[in-house]
């Protein structure tokens, strides 16, 4: 495994729970890991793949994250590809048929592909030795972002019995842990959970009056470094995008309305640090290895801790500090719950409302933000006061 570790990865040793994790995985244990963002997750798969004869199935929401993930194996001289809506008939066909001659070990899917008529009998032809499913979390109705599709990833199981499953998310309460391991048929798996507990985070939360001045404050007190401004609608990120360019900020959007072509130019002049901010929904980050993202602000309430969690997670992946800022209105609080209303199933409607007056409680009470954020997620802290917070920080 080490030297695994070394010729493909370059690394000298492997991060807290990494190793336990692919040693039961290369058991042929089912797996459940659930690191915080920068933990590690993608290798607990990555690594077994290059140990088993086989190919590695990732299944993946998301055409930007495995397209990231892709490159940076790519770069690392692993032999890996994707199959999804982006690709045409030809390059479709090109790498069905590297597959078929053995020539990738990891090949990334979306669920809606494996669902497509006629790609299961593709993948039976297949010498499949390990499932990955990342962002799990999706699979629950509990997780903050619920996709259908992941209901029926379970027929991974029917169609290789023997292979076993690893399950990776960054953001999972006890139910929804539960219903990971059930809807995936896990029996006795191997459950890796890691500290929720980012140190070099400090969260604060400010009322929404007057919060765009403050963010230009902010913004110019912070000279130079880099940062995402998450907003609810795309009408807002342009709005922000804009006024912020107007004040002299170098400041670029990206949302769902605008061409791939647009989302991914301006991913890369960000990440490349041509721009200091991107502005954006949430539809940014999933993937993004970008590791010195010094601050993380929400000028939008955000509908539950878990998708609040993983974007504020995005800031100071190199272990630096970073500072996670959210402005609070009631007013978001309304503007939620009015398309809380729209949706068809009163089960949804309950499990969003749920959600989302947690996330109010934790804006709106006088007790650390970190101790809330950790207590959600199953885990204590151990210290009060934690300095890292606007309510034990009274210097603020």
């Amino acid at each position: 495994m080490v030297d695994v570790l070394k010729k493909h990865f370059q690394f000298d040793r492997f991060l807290p729970l990494q190793q336990e994790a692919i040693s039961d995985v290369l058991q042929k244990k089912d797996v459940l890991v659930l690191l915080p963002t920068g933990g590690g997750k993608s290798l607990c798969y990555q690594l077994p793949a290059l140990m088993f004869p086989g190919i590695t199935i990732v299944v993946s929401p998301l055409i930007s994250l495995m397209k990231d993930q892709v490159a940076g194996l790519s770069e690392n001289g692993i032999p890996a590809a994707y199959l999804n809506s982006s690709q045409g008939v030809g390059e479709t066909r090109e790498i069905k048929k590297k597959v078929l001659y053995g020539e990738i070990k990891l090949l990334y899917v979306a669920p809606e592909r494996l669902l497509h008529e006629g790609f299961s009998e593709f993948l039976e032809r297949l010498n499949v030795s390990l499932i990955a499913i990342d962002e799990a979390h999706c699979i629950s109705e509990w997780g903050h972002d619920f996709r259908p599709e992941y209901r029926k990833l379970n027929m991974l199981r029917t169609m290789f019995p023997k292979a076993p499953m690893v399950a990776l998310t960054a953001t999972a309460t006890r139910k929804v842990k539960e219903d990971i391991i059930c809807q995936l048929g896990f029996k006795n798996p191997g459950v890796y959970v890691g500290s929720f507990n980012r140190k070099n985070l400090s969260y604060y939360v400010y009322p929404k009056q007057e919060a765009y001045p403050q963010i230009v404050n902010y913004i110019e007190d912070h000279p130079k470094q880099s940062g995402i401004i998450y907003c609810h609608s795309r009408a807002a990120v342009d709005r922000m995008a804009d006024h912020l360019l107007a004040d002299g900020i170098e400041a670029l959007p990206y949302h769902a309305g605008m061409s791939q072509k647009e989302r991914t130019n301006n991913q890369e002049r960000f990440m490349n640090g041509e721009s200091q901010i991107i502005v954006a929904t949430i539809a940014f980050g999933m993937g993004i290895d970008k590791s010195d993202i010094r601050f993380v602000i929400h000028y939008d309430l955000p509908k539950n801790i878990e998708g609040y969690y993983q974007e504020t997670g995005r800031a100071g992946r190199d272990g630096l500090p970073a500072d996670c800022v959210l402005f609070f209105s009631y007013a978001d609080k309304i503007k939620h719950e009015f398309f809380i209303t729209k949706k068809r199933h009163t089960h949804q409607r309950i499990i969003a409302q749920t959600q989302l007056d947690t996330m109010v409680t934790f804006c709106t009470a006088n007790v650390c933000r970190r101790k809330m954020l950790l207590q959600y997620f199953g885990e204590k802290l151990e210290y009060i006061p934690c300095d890292g917070c606007d309510v034990c920080d009274r210097s603020l």
